[in-house]
């Protein structure tokens, strides 16, 4: 997938714990561990709201788009 999710850089920013940030977003830990590593198909905008308040950054902070190399592009 050409989406990354650099979720745990920002958590490793901000000295914050999957646990406490589950916690204060409001979600379990199993699925922000699951987003945490690129594993979802999809994100509701509530829980990302909560997510980029928490760690006090943009959406753009949480993804990024790669090209996906073998396409020849």
């Amino acid at each position: 997938m050409a989406i990354i999710t650099n979720l745990d850089v920002m958590m490793a920013r901000r000295k914050i714990s999957l646990k406490d940030l589950a916690e204060r977003v409001g979600i379990s830990a199993t699925n922000l561990s699951l987003l945490k590593t690129g594993k979802v198909s999809g994100v509701r905008y509530r829980t990302l709201d909560a997510i980029c308040r928490e760690l006090d950054c943009q959406p753009g902070d949480l993804f990024e788009y790669r090209g996906d190399e073998d396409e020849g592009h």
